[in-house]
């Protein structure tokens, strides 16, 4: 088979916060020797989803400061926007160096419409020499089953709204049910926030939006076998067009880019924090302002661990993800997402928490 001699790749959509890049972050700690390229995707500039996957041993930059060819991030919106201005030179780039990858792994914003980014692999210079694997979709089941579908509904919805291309009353629902179409496999996260009554429901409103071939699969924590999210052999592109969205566009057609400009982007640099002090004025922050999303890295006073904080509306997470290295200088670098955000503020909230600190 022609397919078998292409590069596979693995497109994974789902809505900010979902769990998608918990899911790569698995995936890449499990490659077993497989040689995968990733290409990240999420709004903002700043890449910190990036280097949390940098930080699975993944390459970036060598000594020399050129790329290893392993690690793309994309800055500049959504991946179905942007198709024409980055995705293509990407691809091209991947493609030249098709003997050095076994995968391709591309996680999407939480904005992305899927069916235009696989519809890509149909241009001739990549159809050529990469197949779609599968297109998986990561469900948050808690947030579906209380029929919000996003852990934060309001900023995909005021993200959707921002599209003039769309004009729809239920947008979220909408663009939930297009991730599904577009799905080859579905990826319920998650689990240990709901009840086994939630993922019940929440694998019959999936089953209802996919066809009967697609399965629907858990992940914990984003641990999955590998075996059932990679080589699915799935050729996407060559029936994307036959599946129904709401938002399709004419064949051919890349999606007009989004107007991003009214969302905020914050970047505050701190010294160390203790970490429940933080996340607790974390919160006090986002009950007060317009906050879509904050992520970045904490430097916790006597620990020799850098700190992931990652937080989607009032909910945050947080975890130890590797040793601080002796070349990097030990700050806290967070990132404000959202709308009419007062920086003034938030600068002035986290540092009351900087006044106390030793």
């Amino acid at each position: 088979m022609t397919s078998n001699h292409k590069i596979p790749a693995t497109i994974v959509t789902g809505f900010l916060g979902s769990g998608k890049t918990t899911l790569l972050r698995h995936i890449l700690n499990n490659a077993n020797g497989r040689r995968i390229a990733v290409i990240v995707n999420e709004f903002g500039e700043l890449g910190i989803d990036g280097d949390i996957l940098r930080g699975c041993g993944i390459g970036c930059e060598d000594e020399q400061g050129e790329q290893s060819g392993q690690l793309y991030e994309l800055a500049n919106g959504c991946l179905c926007c942007t198709v024409q201005e980055e995705f293509y030179p990407v691809m091209r780039e991947l493609i030249a160096r098709r003997g050095d990858i076994d995968h391709i792994l591309i996680e999407t914003s939480g904005l992305a419409l899927p069916k235009p980014l696989v519809q890509a692999f149909n241009w001739p210079e990549i159809k050529n020499a990469c197949t779609v694997d599968a297109v998986i979709t990561v469900v948050d089941v808690p947030a579906t089953a209380a029929g919000q579908f996003a852990a934060n509904p309001a900023a995909v919805d005021a993200q959707r709204r921002q599209d003039p291309n769309l004009d729809h009353e239920s947008p979220l629902h909408e663009l939930f049910e297009d991730q599904l179409m577009s799905a080859d496999l579905v990826v319920l996260t998650k689990l240990d926030q709901s009840s086994s009554e939630d993922r019940a429901t929440v694998e019959a409103i999936v089953r209802q939006e996919v066809p009967a071939q697609v399965k629907i699969v858990a992940a914990d924590h984003g641990q999955i076998d590998l075996a059932v999210v990679l080589g699915l052999f799935s050729a996407s592109e060559e029936s994307i067009d036959e599946r129904h969205s709401h938002h399709g566009h004419e064949e051919g057609q890349a999606h007009d880019h989004h107007d991003h400009d009214e969302f905020d982007s914050i970047v505050v640099k701190l010294p160390e924090m203790e970490r429940e002090a933080l996340l607790e004025k974390l919160q006090a922050i986002v009950s007060e302002q317009t906050v879509y999303r904050v992520k970045g890295f904490v430097a916790v006073p006597g620990k020799p661990m850098r700190l992931v904080v990652h937080g989607v509306g009032k909910r945050f997470d947080s975890y130890f993800d590797r040793r601080w290295t002796d070349t990097e200088t030990r700050q806290t670098y967070l990132v404000f997402i959202g709308h009419d955000l007062d920086e003034a503020a938030i600068h002035a909230q986290l540092a009351t928490l900087t006044a106390g600190a030793h």
